[in-house]
């Protein structure tokens, strides 16, 4: 399927589960190797099975991402889940993502259970801990299964991982615990797929593969029918089907997991215009919510560049400074760069969002994260940040220069404004309206994730930077919430032709018995 085609109106979806039976049961996709298409696929049959009348709700018991959403009710989960939450027509809960790690350095992370803060754990600590987290795990699915007819769970990273497997709660060993039939989906693009398929069913203990029942190849460029006899080999030797091969599919407007995305050519549903805004963002080396900036690279007048040298900053229009795990540190690392010092001699207007916001204030007191005590901000905000234990999540409501703004809080930090001018305002049912962000002349900072995801705000920001720099900028119109929805409609137009939903579904009713009919 290519890139402009556009989906199907739901009229024409005609074939239904619902003719044959109301379709229940349950489905886990694993993959041969992290990014192979898991979290693309699961929100493609979200959405292929949402449009046809299946209550159907997403399921990843442990996710490891420093991309998060907060649930309506306050609670912490992975990005990737509210993503396929939203294919499935469903919101985004925290049942659907029992196990958050958020890594705050190369062996540590803090755990977020129940979408609440746990521990903070090295990864040898949290790979001895991970069997006091099966109840947590199996109570959740267990909750799901109750109350939708289709659960579709997630694995991560491969399910082979034969060093792991003893203490594995995300994939195969619990698609066994819970009777549920899963499917194997391997990156054609990366070359290998077939070795990578046959090997992974190959490594697992027979009580484990005997629950794997089919294959995907994902990420085909190009002619399927080179593929020859290739599946029906490796079928032969492994006794395993491939159920289909899906074309590469444009993703534009769809949320990446986490920042492995960052070193793939940013997506652009146009052309920029020549005389595009240039933002750069800094790639701090514990981004998170980089989604943040997702819908600044929809618009055609807009071209988003990722900045980690400052040989590499250049003149740009807009600078941003996003979210990050481990604050302290990567402010120490802007400075180790020299990147502090070429964002501040620079001209350009600047934003910073949640640990952003926090950097440009005058100071940063950390007794939670890094146990610092007071660092110097770069001083560019009159603002001052406190750490404290408990974590703000709250989904939250405002407006910003007379334009409605929607988005989350995530963090520990409390920032006080000592100075400037009101940028962001939100609204707070126990106290009223107070002010959030700051402003100070063409410099920005808030708390808010997701704000550019408010289409008429987004169009007033990105006119006020391109006035401040002397450019005329119009945007076009476009609704983020509208790309997305098209996006998740291609990539379910993309499983309806290319993957053999009989099959399936068969497989999906086959759950807690194993048996596929």
């Amino acid at each position: 399927m290519g890139p402009g085609r556009s989906p199907r109106p739901l009229a024409e979806h005609h074939r239904s589960p619902l003719d044959q039976g109301a379709l229940t049961g349950a489905l886990m996709v694993c993959g041969t190797t992290s990014d192979s298409g898991k979290t693309t696929l699961v929100a493609a049959l979200c959405r292929s099975m949402a449009r046809r009348g299946v209550s159907v709700a997403p399921f990843k018991a442990q996710n490891m991402a420093l991309n998060s959403e907060v649930t309506e009710d306050g609670l912490e989960v992975g990005r990737a889940q509210a993503l396929q939450a939203e294919a499935a027509l469903v919101p985004v809960e925290v049942a659907m993502n029992p196990v958050l790690l958020k890594p705050t350095g190369d062996q540590a992370c803090q755990v977020v259970r129940m979408g609440e803060p746990w521990k903070v754990l090295s990864a040898a600590e949290y790979h001895g801990l991970k069997a006091d987290l099966w109840p947590t795990v199996l109570d959740a699915l267990a909750d799901l299964r109750s109350r939708f007819d289709v659960v579709l769970v997630e694995g991560a990273g491969s399910p082979a991982e034969i060093n792991l497997l003893d203490r594995d709660i995300v994939n195969l060993p619990l698609a066994r615990k819970a009777g549920i039939p899963a499917l194997v989906v391997g990156d054609i693009n990366l070359g290998g797929v077939f070795a990578a398929l046959y090997g992974t069913v190959a490594l697992l203990p027979d009580e484990l593969r005997m629950w794997v029942k089919g294959f995907v190849i994902n990420k085909l460029r190009g002619d399927p029918s080179l593929l020859l006899d290739g599946c029906d080999k490796l079928e032969a030797r492994c006794g395993v089907p491939t159920l289909g091969v899906i074309p590469w599919i444009d993703q534009t407007g769809l949320d990446a997991e986490d920042s492995m995305a960052l070193s793939r050519p940013t997506a652009s549903m146009r052309p920029p215009l020549a005389d595009a805004l240039d933002v750069a963002i800094l790639r701090l080396p514990r981004i998170s919510n980089f989604t943040d900036f997702d819908p600044l690279a929809l618009e055609a007048g807009v071209a988003i560049r990722w900045v980690d040298h400052p040989s590499l900053l250049g003149a740009p229009d807009l600078i941003v400074i996003p979210g990050s795990k481990a604050t302290v540190e990567d402010l120490e690392w802007m400075r180790a760069t020299g990147l502090a010092d070429a964002v501040a001699a620079s001209d350009a207007s600047i934003l910073g969002i949640c640990a952003g916001y926090q950097m440009l204030g005058s100071v940063i007191d950390d007794t939670v994260e890094s146990g610092s005590g007071p660092t110097p901000g770069l001083g560019l905000l009159p603002v001052r940040t406190r750490y404290e234990p408990s974590k703000v999540t709250r989904r939250r409501t405002g407006r910003a220069w007379g334009s409605p703004v929607s988005g989350y809080q995530i963090h520990h930090g409390r920032v006080t404004a000592e100075g400037g001018d009101p940028f962001v305002i939100l609204h707070d049912l126990d106290t009223g309206e107070h002010v959030d962000g700051v402003r100070r002349a063409d410099i920005w900072g808030t708390t808010l994730h997701g704000l550019f995801d408010s289409d008429h705000f987004r169009r007033t920001f990105l006119e006020t930077v391109a006035s401040a720099r002397g450019k005329r900028w119009l945007s076009d119109g476009i609704r983020v919430a509208d790309v997305r929805s098209a996006a998740l409609d291609r990539l379910a137009d993309a499983v309806d032709e290319h993957l053999d939903m009989d099959t399936v579904e068969r497989i999906v009713r086959s759950a807690d018995t194993g048996v596929v009919n």
